[in-house]
């Protein structure tokens, strides 16, 4: 199964030209180059991909990294649909080491 922040990270790839190793769920979204018109991009894209609807407490929700961007669609799938299986999953690999 997916997760939140491997789609997350797929848009933030295909759409922003995101280095994939560059995107962990610590990695703040400005260091990224999205700024505050970024970000309501970004959330356009989210509804498209994660099938949402944003309310209107999406814009005093603090989003100021990739972890915080995940856990806000978490919670809106959570609401929207009822924890839907594919919701959750939150947490991003490990990084392994040599």
């Amino acid at each position: 199964m997916t997760t939140t922040f491997e789609r997350l990270r797929a848009i933030l790839v295909k759409d922003y030209q995101q280095a994939p190793v560059s995107l962990t769920l610590d990695a703040p979204l400005e260091g990224l180059g999205i700024d505050s018109l970024g970000l309501a991009e970004l959330l356009f894209n989210v509804e498209d991909e994660f099938k949402l609807t944003l309310t209107s407490e999406s814009e005093s929700v603090p989003l100021l990294t990739v972890g915080d961007v995940v856990r806000y669609i978490d919670d809106l799938i959570a609401a929207q649909h009822g924890g839907d299986a594919q919701a959750g999953v939150a947490v991003a690999p490990t990084s392994r080491a040599p």
